[in-house]
């Protein structure tokens, strides 16, 4: 019997997000999470794809497969590492990590198609580096590039009731003024502080009101702080190696759950 296993990395909520201009797309820059958030086992075997875990349907892998033109059979077994709808994007690390079961080769554009067609909205976790893209998430779009990061450590965790993406909710703020400043930032302090201000005014449109993060941030020292502009991901910002060590101690108090510690930036 032939056993495949794989683990699918997701994110941990955006840079930013909102509307490129008040009447605009959706877009955002995602913050990659090195971790995954999602694991899959194969068993090989003949007959229509059997499918369990995740909450995706044997029908639905098998009409997302179809699109990309790559068949599987046998079974599959999905298990989320982290709790689903939390702004970790586990409903597009399914997908992505179904297409890579079934040795799918196909272009990122196809591959975005399908899983637009699939849920609605996506993340590109199938992509190198998507904190440097620009994403249209529900237009399964690249509209830009956007520049390197400095070296960066988030700590956080998950504050407050999860949200699961609804691909027909477009009440963002406008944030085109943010991505204009964010392709002129150079250093870390200048990027958090952007992040800052999209997700403080996400928090100012659409709650929840009694988010303590900005005010940790403060508390801690921090640059800045990104959230799950759909979710409960909740990060502080701080160059490597500077962050006080209560903070975990006063993520804890303030209500923070499933804390996380990670590095990211190339440069």
């Amino acid at each position: 019997m032939h056993r495949r296993i794989l683990e699918q990395p997701g994110h941990f909520g955006e840079w930013m997000q909102g509307r490129l201009g008040p009447d605009g797309p959706v877009v955002l820059v995602s913050l990659p999470f090195p971790r995954p958030v999602l694991r899959a086992w194969h068993i090989a075997g003949r007959g229509p794809l059997r499918l369990s875990g995740a909450g995706l349907t044997a029908g639905q892998a098998r009409h997302f497969l179809q699109r990309l033109g790559c068949p599987l059979t046998g079974r599959v077994q999905m298990k989320p590492l982290v709790p689903p709808g939390q702004g970790m994007g586990v409903s597009t690390a399914r997908l992505v990590a179904l297409a890579r079961l079934a040795g799918c080769a196909a272009p990122d554009a196809v591959l975005a198609r399908a899983c637009l067609r699939a849920e609605g909205a996506s993340d590109p976790l199938w992509c190198a580096a998507p904190e440097r893209i620009l994403w249209a998430s529900r237009l399964g779009q690249r509209l830009g590039g956007l520049p390197e990061l400095p070296r960066y450590q988030i700590i956080g965790g998950l504050w407050g009731a999860g949200q699961p993406t609804d691909p027909t909710d477009s009440r963002f703020p406008d944030i085109s003024d943010i991505l204009g400043a964010w392709q002129s930032a150079r250093t870390l302090a200048e990027y958090a502080a952007l992040a800052s201000e999209s997700a403080a005014r996400c928090v100012a449109l659409r709650g929840p009101v009694a988010d303590p993060t900005a005010r940790l941030a403060r508390n801690l020292g921090a640059l800045g702080w990104a959230a799950a502009h759909t979710g409960s991901a909740r990060g502080l910002i701080f160059a490597p190696g500077t962050a006080p060590h209560t903070t975990a101690a006063q993520l804890r108090a303030a209500g923070f759950r499933n804390l996380v510690a990670f590095q990211g930036g190339a440069r």
